[in-house]
């Protein structure tokens, strides 16, 4: 095959027809796929996230979800000074700018009140180091009942009137009120027994006689 031949085939009509299909299929799938990727990914299409903080988990969906946006239950903490179910926390944080579609993550506060266990402080601890010890655990201390024994010794625990021991499940929050050692000498002789035992023996008490007149057995 001569020169002249070969360029006269490679620039015959039919060939440089099909090259220029084979382009415009390119393109036209090219187009596609940056259309398609365009739609999947709402470029340029940017949303303030709204803030739903505070929001109860019903409300600060429906505020997402209008705003073009995804709400995700991610955890769950306990905040006393909360209603139950509302948001505590999101993520991205009010203000964020993100793509529509994107899921705002939530942090919502129980529903419940959670509970733990009672420590073992009752006549195990002093007063100072009961409180101290129940108000890192969550609990609140109401003022102490004050009974007889050893001052500012921990004797009980109570909540709600009753009593409580370690071990007992009470609400996170609970109002404790510690059964605490007076100290003071009155409140023994205030107990009748006490009382007998702290009597001072009177001089009949040491008579060498009995009434009969015999002497006492512990007569020398």
């Amino acid at each position: 095959m001569t020169i002249k031949e070969f360029f006269k085939k490679i620039t015959a009509p039919v060939i440089w027809g099909n090259l220029a299909g084979m382009a415009a299929v390119l393109v036209i799938l090219a187009i596609g796929v940056w259309k398609g990727l365009e739609h999947y990914t709402n470029h340029g299409e940017i949303i303030s996230v709204p803030d739903v903080k505070a929001q109860g988990v019903s409300d600060a969906r429906y505020i997402l979800n209008k705003a073009g946006l995804d709400a995700v239950i991610a955890d769950s903490s306990y905040n006393r000074n909360s209603p139950p179910g509302a948001v505590l926390e999101q993520t991205p944080a009010p203000g964020a700018k993100v793509k529509s579609g994107h899921a705002i993550y939530l942090i919502i506060n129980t529903t419940s009140t959670p509970t733990i266990p009672m420590p073992d402080i009752a006549d195990n601890s002093s007063v100072r180091e009961a409180e101290a010890r129940l108000r890192s655990l969550g609990f609140r201390i109401g003022p102490p009942e004050m009974i007889q024994g050893e001052k500012d010794w921990v004797y009980g625990v109570k909540y709600g009137g009753r009593m409580v021991y370690a071990g007992d499940r009470l609400p996170l929050d609970a109002r404790i009120t510690l059964q605490v050692g007076s100290g003071s000498m009155d409140d023994f002789a205030d107990s009748p027994d006490m009382a007998d035992s702290l009597a001072v023996p009177t001089e009949d008490s040491f008579s060498p006689a009995t009434e009969s007149g015999e002497l006492s057995d512990f007569e020398f």
